[in-house]
């Protein structure tokens, strides 16, 4: 052990910024692979924690080859009674909402907002909830919610939360159960879970409003248990549109039955509103874990090479003093798994110091070291492994020189070993040139969603939700807002556009054909705020309010598609316009047939839940803010509205995109800098074999400048041919990540370009850097032994 430890000082002191930068390039790999891996495991672990998770199938509606989540109730409860193979079957709203309440303890009454979500009390038979307070049949209970041991803690404290009250504005909710929060990779969320009631839209099989999941007793029985559920029930005419009953298959309709596990990855299905991950990405995500951590251990071993004309030497001394080469190999081999174990030791503190940072915000994993025992641990042995075989080649390569051709000085040129060194650094080239192609398409695209033009005026606009107490007032906040000399228009929607991928579907008839359709509710003044126009028709006016009805004004989509014509009806409400097809939803899916809808006195609706401020250009935006959440406060002083710029909406809507391009991003620019370490760690190598060669053209006249040209020759050749095939190789992955996009960027040739540019130009400056000095050195030093 003395000898290793003198050795590595000794290598330390002499080459202080190659062993830097090598170590570096170590921590920096290991850290990125533990964190990459981290990610892929929360990923692939989707929905695994439930014990019955194999059994559990979420039931989705096809119709002529469309898929869609939400089902109406009497088909979900015929399909749970019609066969005794089904454990249990529940039905949830496929989305959250917010739930307004306060508690009062000890005396003093606290205000909260929680996520919120109705469910039918069989939910907690068909998923497996742990709970500390309360049973299972909670939700059977009127007015009664379960909620997570969280939120318990968070609004009680250390008390028991049974029976304690959540009180909003019109109802009074009485907490019956608390379970143990599910981890963080499930649909199953850590929320309020209130009742669906008991005989809501029962026997309307129109309502196409839930979610609907099965538990099985065998997951192998349900092909069987589909079938006869189709053979004994007919295709219900109320559902589909028909005058009379039919044959599912005649339909060209049926029902997919989703397991619990893939339902992370379904992207086919509408109103699907569950967190979602592609495997394509986690595919990418996984390729640059092992290209990183290849790419570190072919630096260390270049490295470790690179070292053999100043230790061969010492190596050889060794031996004439008694040393077996066997004992050698082992020592240096030794001294490699030191050095790695050393790195890892970093990208431990690495991981530790990213989980405390912003960036930590990129990855949706537990990035607690303790949390992820199996990552840090396999980790650990690769980083053991790393070292064992980035020592061998060096350790063999080092002791198998006999002493005369040492003295020579010659042994590092053979074509071999050159053919060797530059095959491995051809691979880091490659693999940094597609990273780079592929983060700068990724980044494209995120910039392309969100300032692409959406045929509304996205720009100098705020928005904030607003509740009961804001609709009684309505005209007095409208007035209130105006007061302040920025504000050019108020109006209110239903939802917020852009927000989601889907928005409400309505199916209606038209000219005796049944027709389907998105809907967004909205003001009479909706239209003229937003700055969207009317290309056929009129907009609507404060006086559709009246009708009984209500009025439409359709995309071109919806008109081309369904041969709509203004002025006629549809049921009983009347089309008044048409309108270009504005981006009113993601651009992951493509702009379907919609309608912006202003109620008439007949509204079977909600409330409208979202105000929409337009601010003059050259006004004070952050005042107007001000100015909203003071006017909010006046009206109603106690609940949380959430006021923000609409630009916010936009990037929350792609946030998952661009959480995942950074992280790409993070991770390819990672691997770029461990390739520049592998092209240093190669330089010093030719440069030390190459001293004599440089001593003799400095002789017969050669400048510095000439000298540096040679070696970067050499380089930008390599670079040049790893173009040639990284460049197919990343366009065809961008091609196929680009399809998940129903809108996307332009594959730009300058993209390409740039990334030779950046990878050619960082290789030309670490040539240059570090041959500078042996270029200018004194010719007779290097000779001397000549």
């Amino acid at each position: 052990m003395k000898t290793i430890y003198r050795n590595l000082l000794s290598v330390i002191r002499r080459f202080k910024m190659a062993t830097l930068l090598n170590v570096a390039g170590l921590s920096v790999a290991f850290a990125a692979f533990m964190v990459i891996m981290m990610q892929i495991d929360y990923d692939w672990t989707f929905d695994t924690s439930d014990p019955n998770h194999a059994n559990i199938f979420r039931v989705e509606f096809i119709y002529q080859e469309s898929a869609q989540v939400v089902i109406n109730r009497p088909l979900a409860e015929a399909f749970f009674a019609s066969s005794p193979h089904i454990v249990a079957g529940a039905l949830s709203f496929p989305h959250s909402t917010d739930l307004f309440f306060s508690v009062e303890n000890n005396g003093i009454k606290q205000f909260y907002e929680e996520k919120s979500v109705q469910v039918s009390p069989e939910y907690t038979d068909v998923f497996t909830f742990d709970f500390v307070e309360g049973t299972k049949d909670v939700l059977k209970q009127p007015d009664h919610v379960m909620i997570p041991l969280s939120m318990a803690q968070k609004l009680f404290g250390n008390e028991s939360a049974a029976g304690r009250q959540l009180t909003g504005r019109y109802s009074h909710m009485t907490v019956g159960a608390v379970y143990r929060d599910f981890p963080a990779n499930t649909l199953v969320q850590n929320i309020v879970y209130t009742t669906i009631p008991e005989n809501e839209n029962k026997t309307d099989w129109g309502n196409w409003n839930y979610q609907v999941f099965v538990r099985m007793d065998d997951a192998d029985n349900l092909s069987s248990v589909y079938e006869n559920f189709k053979k004994n029930n007919k295709a219900n005419p109320q559902m589909i549109g028909q005058t009379d009953e039919v044959d599912w298959e005649k339909l060209n309709a049926g029902l997919r039955f989703t397991p619990l596990t893939e339902v992370h990855y379904v992207t086919d299905a509408i109103f699907d509103f569950t967190p979602k991950a592609s495997r394509q990405t986690l595919r990418v995500l996984f390729a640059i874990a092992i290209v990183v951590i290849v790419i570190a251990g072919i630096n260390f071993t270049n490295f470790s090479t690179a070292l053999t004309p100043m230790r061969i030497k010492s190596i050889n001394t060794q031996k004439v003093l008694g040393g077996s080469q066997s004992t050698i190999r082992r020592s240096l081999v030794l001294e490699a798994m030191l050095i790695s174990l050393f790195s890892y030791g970093m990208a431990i503190g690495l991981v530790m110091l990213f989980a405390r940072t912003e960036l930590s915000s990129l990855v949706d994993a537990d990035l607690s070291v303790a949390s992820q025992p199996l990552i840090v641990g396999g980790t650990a042995l690769i980083a053991l492994l790393t070292g064992l075989l980035a020592g061998l080649y060096p350790s063999f390569y080092m002791t198998s020189f006999p002493p005369a051709l040492v003295l020579k000085g010659s042994f590092g040129l053979s074509p071999k070993g050159r053919v060797l060194r530059n095959a491995l650094i051809s691979v880091q080239f490659i693999a940094s040139f597609a990273l780079l192609i592929g983060a700068s398409f990724m980044y494209l695209q995120n910039h392309f969603m969100q300032h692409t033009p959406l045929g509304y005026e996205k720009d100098a606009l705020i928005v904030t939700n607003i509740n009961e107490q804001i609709n009684k007032s309505i005209d007095a906040f409208t007035n209130r807002m105006k007061e302040f000399a920025g504000v050019e228009g108020v109006t209110y929607a239903d939802q917020l556009i852009s927000s989601t991928d889907f928005y409400m579907s309505w199916g209606r008839d038209y000219h005796d054909k049944k027709i389907q359709y998105q809907v967004l509710p909205v003001d009479y003044s909706f239209l003229d705020v937003m700055g969207i126009s009317v290309t056929e028709g009129r907009e609507f006016r404060i006086e559709d309010a009246n009708t009984r009805h209500g009025v439409y004004v359709f995309n071109e989509k919806a008109r081309d598609q369904f041969q709509l014509e203004v002025g006629t009806m549809i049921d009983s409400t009347e089309i008044v316009g048409i309108i270009p097809d504005v981006k009113f939803a993601s651009f992951r899916t493509e702009v379907a047939p919609m309608a912006f809808f202003v109620w008439g006195s007949q509204n079977w609706g909600r409330w409208k839940n979202h105000a929409y401020v337009r601010v003059k250009a050259g006004s004070d935006m952050r005042a107007a803010m001000e100015h909203m959440r003071t006017t909010l406060t006046e009206f109603d002083p106690e609940y949380p509205f959430n006021v923000r710029f609409f630009d916010d909406v936009l990037q929350r809507l792609y946030e998952k995109e661009a959480a995942i391009s950074m992280l790409i991003t993070l991770f390819s620019l990672i691997a770029i800098f461990i390739s520049i370490v592998g092209v240093f760690g190669l330089v010093v190598f030719d440069s030390e074999y190459r001293k004599k060669e440089i001593g003799i053209r400095k002789v017969f006249g050669s400048t510095t400048q000439q000298i540096l040209v040679m070696f970067n020759k050499t380089y930008l050749k390599i670079v040049a041919v790893c173009f040639v095939f990284a460049a197919p190789a990343a366009y065809y992955a961008v091609v196929k990540w680009l399809e998940n996009f129903a809108y996307k960027t332009p594959l730009y040739w300058w993209v390409f370009a740039l990334s030779f540019a950046i990878v050619a130009l960082v290789t030309f400056a670490t040539v240059t850097f570090q041959n500078w000095r042996a270029a200018n050195a004194n010719p007779v030093k290097s000779l001397r032994s000549e």
